[in-house]
């Protein structure tokens, strides 16, 4: 079965942005699809709140990779209030659409980018407030 793709999902699939591990970074977050086998891994780099920059590691197919990139774009740059506002609806919409079958793979990038922010909380001392375990299953904020 042939799916369709948009050009936005091709391009950031061929070309993803911002690929790549931030050693010292201040922020990691890891989450993780058993049905499909993806994974995320998104290093933040948070300076005053700012996100000033932001690489991933993802295993796993084209809508992974694409949405993984995109979500990076959109979060790079931006006061740490704004990122936990990303949403995977924002991320689809930012890719032009995404197949009905690869949705998923939107959620697993919003998953990240709260996994990632939920880690930075915890190291800041700070109360991980915003996370939906139900929607989640403990990928966000680390509670089981």
């Amino acid at each position: 079965m042939a799916m369709e793709y948009s050009e936005k999902v091709m391009e950031h699939f061929a070309h993803p942005h911002n690929v790549g591990v931030i050693e010292d970074a201040d922020a990691v977050g890891e989450v993780g699809n058993a049905k499909c086998g993806d994974i995320m891994r998104m290093y933040l780099k948070i300076e005053n709140d700012v996100i000033v920059d932001v690489k991933f590691q993802t295993f796993g197919c084209a809508s992974a990779i694409a949405t993984s990139s995109i979500a990076t774009d959109m979060i790079k740059g931006k006061p740490v209030s704004e990122a936990l506002a990303l949403t995977n609806q924002a991320v689809v919409e930012a890719l032009d659409g995404l197949p009905a079958v690869k949705v998923h793979c939107s959620v697993l990038a919003e998953q990240a980018v709260k996994a990632a922010l939920a880690d930075y909380y915890r190291k800041q001392g700070r109360e991980v407030d915003f996370c939906d375990c139900d929607t989640c299953e403990g990928g966000c904020c680390g509670h089981e």
